[in-house]
Order: C-alpha cells, then sequence, then structure tokens
C-alpha cells in the first residue's frame, strides 16, 4: 500500500477507482457537479450536521425539569439516553436500503423533516410514553443522517474526505454545543417553561430540509444511490473482516461516552453544588471543545499511517476528565469539561476512519452502516447502566467508575482500527 500525499486517505487511490456500484466514485450519476450544486451540497451538509445532536443535548440540559414534569424515575432517564443509541442502531442499518431505493438526498431530506416533527411533537405529546415516541421519530431522522453523511462525502468529494469529515463533524459539534448552551436561557425567555424550550430547535431542522429539495430526486450517489452494477458482487461480506469489527466496537464505546456526556455530566455538576446555567454552559464547553478539533483531527489522521497515537491520546484525556469528576467535580469543573471534551473528539476520528478503511464508495456505505448500526447496539446499556447505578447507589462513584472502565477497551479497539487495511482486501480473504 503506497504512502500518500496531501489530504488523501491512506487507503489505496479512490479518486480513480470503479465502484462496483456505480462506476467511477467520482463520476457516478450525471457527472462531475456544477459550482452551484457543489456549493448547495455543502451548506446541506453543514445544515444537517448542526441537526444531529440538538435532540440530545437540549434534553440533557433539561433533564431534571422533564424528570420533574413528566414524574419520570432514574431508570426511566437512564432510558431516555440511551434511546439515541438504540434508534441509530435500528433505523441506521436500513439506511443504506432506503438511500438504494430512493436516493439519498430524499432520504436525509426526509430525516430531517421527521427531526422537525419530532422535536416540535414531543414536549406535548402527553406523558412519558408520548415524549418516547415523538423523541424515537426525530432520532430516526438523526439515525439516517448518521449513516449517510459519510457516503455522500466518499462520492462527491473523494480527494478531500478528511477536510469535507473534518467540517461535518465540526458543525455537529457546534450544534451539540449550541443547543447544550442556549436550552436553559432560551427556556428563561420563553417563560420558564421546558416545553418552549425543548420544541424550539425544531426550527433549526425545518430550515435544514431546504437544501436538500434539489437532490430528492437524484440518485447517482455510487454505492448509496445504484444498484450494483452487473458482473460484480453486491456486497462485501464486512462480516469477516477484523477491522470492521474493530471499527464497529471503537464506534460502539465511543458513542458510550458520548451519551453519558451528553446525557448525565449536566445532572453530575447540579449534584455537585453547581448552578443548572453554569452546568449547562460546562455542557456545552465539553461539546465545543469539538469544533475545532473535529476540524484538525479528520485532518491529521489521513495523514498518519495509524491513527492509533490519536485514540490513545483522546483516550487518556478521557480517563482524567473522570478522575476529576469524581475527586473535584466542582474545583475543577471547567478543566474536566475540556479534557471530556477533548476526549468525546473521538466520534470525528470514527468517522474518518469509516472512509479510510474502506476503498471504494459501496465499501463506506456497508461499513458506515455496518459500524454504526453494531456501535450503536453496543452503546445502548450504558446510559441506561449509568442511570441505574446512580438511582440505587446514591451518588456518583459508581457510574463514574464504570465510564472509567469502559475507555480502556476503547483504546484498545481503537488501535486495531487505525491499523492501514481495508475491509475490501479483508473480506476477500
Amino acid at each position: 500500500m503506497g504512502r500518500m500525499t496531501g489530504e488523501e486517505t491512506r487507503t489505496p487511490k479512490s479518486a480513480t477507482v470503479r465502484d462496483p456500484a456505480g462506476g467511477d466514485a467520482r463520476k457516478a450519476g450525471a457527472g462531475a457537479p456544477r459550482a452551484w450544486t457543489t456549493r448547495l451540497l455543502v451548506l446541506g451538509i453543514v445544515l444537517s450536521a448542526l441537526n444531529l445532536r440538538p435532540a440530545i443535548t437540549s434534553f440533557g440540559a433539561l433533564l431534571e425539569e422533564v424528570r420533574d414534569g413528566l414524574g419520570m424515575s432514574g431508570s426511566v432517564a437512564g432510558l431516555l439516553t440511551s434511546l439515541p443509541s438504540l434508534c441509530f442502531a435500528v433505523f441506521g442499518a436500513v439506511a443504506p436500503r432506503l438511500a438504494r431505493r430512493f436516493g439519498p438526498g430524499a432520504v436525509v431530506c426526509a430525516g430531517l423533516a421527521a427531526i422537525a416533527t419530532g422535536l416540535l411533537t414531543r414536549p406535548y405529546a402527553g406523558g412519558t410514553a408520548g415524549f418516547l415516541a415523538a423523541s424515537a421519530l426525530a432520532l430516526a431522522g438523526i439515525a439516517v443522517g448518521n449513516v449517510l453523511m459519510p457516503v455522500i462525502v466518499k462520492r462527491w468529494f473523494p480527494d478531500r474526505v478528511g477536510s469535507m469529515t473534518g467540517l461535518y463533524s465540526m458543525a455537529l459539534a457546534f450544534g451539540t454545543s449550541l443547543a447544550a448552551a442556549v436550552t436553559v436561557p432560551v427556556t428563561d425567555a420563553l417563560g420558564g417553561d421546558w416545553q418552549p424550550g425543548l420544541a424550539v430547535w425544531a426550527a433549526l431542522a425545518a430550515a435544514a430540509v431546504l437544501p436538500w429539495i434539489p437532490f430528492v430526486r437524484d440518485r447517482g450517489t455510487g454505492a448509496a444511490g445504484q444498484a450494483p452494477a452487473r458482473g460484480h458482487t453486491p456486497a462485501l461480506r464486512i462480516t469477516r473482516s477484523r477491522t470492521a469489527w474493530a471499527l464497529a466496537v471503537f464506534f460502539g464505546l465511543q458513542a458510550t461516552a458520548a451519551y453519558i456526556t451528553m446525557g448525565w455530566m449536566a445532572q453530575i455538576f447540579r449534584d455537585a453544588g453547581v448552578p443548572a446555567g453554569t452546568a449547562g454552559l460546562l455542557l456545552s464547553l465539553t461539546m465545543v471543545m469539538g469544533v475545532p478539533l473535529a476540524f484538525v483531527i479528520p485532518r491529521l489522521a489521513t495523514r498518519l499511517p495509524h491513527q492509533g497515537p490519536i485514540v490513545l491520546a483522546l483516550g487518556l484525556c478521557g480517563l482524567a476528565g473522570y478522575a476529576g469528576l469524581h475527586f473535584a467535580p466542582v474545583g475543577g469543573a471547567w478543566a474536566w469539561a475540556v479534557l471530556l471534551g477533548i476526549s468525546n473528539c473521538a466520534f470525528p476520528l470514527a468517522l474518518t476512519m469509516v472512509g479510510m478503511r474502506a476503498r471504494t464508495g459501496a465499501g463506506v456505505a456497508q461499513l458506515s452502516a455496518f459500524a454504526q448500526s453494531t456501535g450503536y447496539l453496543i452503546s445502548i446499556p450504558g446510559p441506561l447502566l449509568v442511570g441505574v447505578l446512580y438511582q440505587h447507589s446514591g451518588g456518583w462513584g459508581l457510574p463514574i467508575a464504570l465510564m472509567c472502565a469502559l475507555m480502556v477497551p476503547q483504546m484498545a479497539v481503537g488501535v486495531l482500527a487505525g491499523r492501514a487495511r481495508t475491509v475490501e482486501d479483508e473480506a476477500a480473504r
């Protein structure tokens, strides 16, 4: 495997590879995009990314108010913090199939509409069951975006996987931190009721639908948008790839850490005596750390022959942040928020490795769906278990110990996933 220069990913050169799902990966469909099409697509990617986490972090910022308003126990609240992983696993698995049938533009557009509808209705759905159902609708829309964004990047920007993944990840981190930071102040400005404070995020999702409307009829997206060409194997035996499994487990463990952080970190600080508004700002700081780092880390990852050192550095930051939460949650609160924000940048690294560990658009589609669906299944028990431990132990010692314990295998499998391999080669063996 030759060494690649610039921003190219360290897989066999993908810019001119024949994609078994649709010809040249750059020229699938209608050929090279026009300038306005590219700009509109970039805008659509950025706006989509902005909407992929506010449904979660806005809920985390108002977790105590929602629990009181709906009469939730700690275990039920833990279930709600696990719901994103469950929805991402279930609906993410079907995203490539939907994209092949309807085109990824149509699926992403419909997903954003589902996000807007779910966010608007969940505060007023009536009771915990209605809140869960409306949340699931929004999270289903997020799930298809999670899976299809790496595919769209690989298809339209094969020579800029690192920078486009970084831009997408940076927008995602900004949306995450924005919701964490302003949900409490917006709620106060709207009269102190948590319901409009959560519903207001539907407007951002509705705005994100607009750039995707011109792409609703476009099915020329290579791996995700066309049927396999005749004479080619329709699908990889992805489960034969050790790298695919390592990446799936890495994705699952980093998602576990991220959703525990988004769902529970503000509550940890509030229980330690930090005011609600400050706790929201601390969560926002954790999320906003991903804005610059989500752009830098993918670009750095594409220039390294092995991404293991980045995995280890992020994991050590996470261990230090968890230790700080346990021993000095108030005194070093801002430092722990920064360290956990750095650790959460394992997410853009995982997305980048999805693009690097497959040679073709078809491979990226399968690897993205497999790694994310399997990974999110793995992550389901974590936030729920934190809620159960918190309720039954009456403190945060055991939940934080669990977080530390999960970081060790995350680092181990991340090192394995960072090796310069491709799933096509491993599946062929």
